[in-house]
């Protein structure tokens, strides 16, 4: 069975221009994406991790079209995203939604609650009337938690969470097959973020939907991901079954990540010798050369500022892009 969405050698790229640029100057370019491959089956998650600055929402929003892509193919049911027209995407806009960070900026202040639901129906499905309209948007609040005195309220009325609550119910009311979710719970309580990610994986199981979930933490992405890939100045280091990523990472990277997570146990946070990742994300603007993770590796070689490694299969479905096998157990 084919995919619903194959990713192959995405690109994106930014051009930098300094405000005056001199003769002997040459523009530079910003390579936020480079090279990012991957498949995503109905009823499926990936999960997307890694630091602030590593591409993880620049990739989402050329997959969504709200930014051009610099080369590369994303096939969605066998047609390539990248290639079509703005009319072309039009066809498939109600399959793909997104979910953005920050749930009130993502709402219309001046629109009321179901006037927020119901905006998908009104483009996607002009025929219904306004009582079919108001059933499909009392049912989907009603499924995301949300009760039947909300319809009417403002954004500036609700909790961070409910506005994300009514967020997730726009975007799942035209019934997508593929939901975007771009650090949906980042900008919540840590209580709040529980209740969503459980939200989204009922609302997964129950829908049949793929989605594509990304986030810092690492602890949050494992409990809702089917497969997860780690991202680095634009890369994918790792990418494997989410159990697999988690109790056995290949890439020193992963172990960095993994280890920086709290554990919710005072005792044991309290005696683990785990030392945090050391260093800075270098700028994209100019990366290291070779392993692009080399500068801050705990384990890297003079080898490692040769060529750019390429993702090895350590095991069945399990890739890292580091030839040199998993890294020391941390802590």
């Amino acid at each position: 069975m084919s995919a619903l969405l194959s990713v192959r050698d995405l690109l994106v790229c930014f051009p930098v221009r300094p405000a005056r640029l001199l003769p002997w100057q040459r523009a530079r370019s910003l390579r936020a994406v480079r090279g990012v491959s991957f498949d995503l089956d109905s009823g499926e998650t990936i999960g997307i991790v890694g630091e602030s600055g590593s591409g993880k929402s620049t990739l989402a929003r050329a997959l969504i079209g709200t930014i051009p892509a610099s080369g590369g193919q994303a096939l969605w049911r066998g047609e390539d995203l990248l290639a079509m027209t703005p009319a072309e995407r039009h066809r498939h806009r109600r399959d793909i939604q997104m979910i953005f960070q920050d749930p009130l900026a993502a709402l219309d202040p001046r629109m009321t609650a179901s006037e927020i639901v119901a905006e998908p129906l009104a483009t996607h499905e002009p025929g219904l009337s306004g009582g079919e309209r108001r059933d499909l948007v009392a049912g989907m609040m009603e499924r995301v938690g949300l009760l039947p005195d909300h319809l009417d309220r403002y954004p500036h009325e609700f909790s961070g969470g409910q506005c994300q609550r009514i967020a997730i119910a726009r975007a799942l009311v035209s019934r997508p097959r593929l939901v975007i979710c771009d650090e949906p719970v980042s900008a919540l309580d840590v209580s709040v973020q529980a209740q969503i990610v459980n939200l989204l994986g009922d609302l997964k199981r129950e829908l049949g939907l793929a989605l594509i979930f990304i986030a810092h933490d690492l602890s949050v992405v494992k409990h809702i991901s089917d497969r997860i890939m780690v991202f680095y100045l634009g890369r994918a280091l790792e990418y494997a079954p989410a159990r697999d990523l988690v109790r056995s990472p290949r890439h020193p990277y992963t172990g960095a990540l993994i280890a920086a997570a709290p554990i919710p146990d005072p005792a044991v946070e309290r005696v683990r010798r785990a030392a945090p990742l050391g260093g800075e994300l270098p700028s994209p603007l100019a990366p290291p050369s070779g392993c692009g993770f080399r500068t801050r590796c705990p384990i890297a070689r003079e080898s490692c500022a040769g060529e750019t490694p390429a993702m090895l299969e350590h095991a069945p479905g399990h890739f890292a892009a580091c030839p040199f096998g998993p890294p020391p157990c941390p802590g």
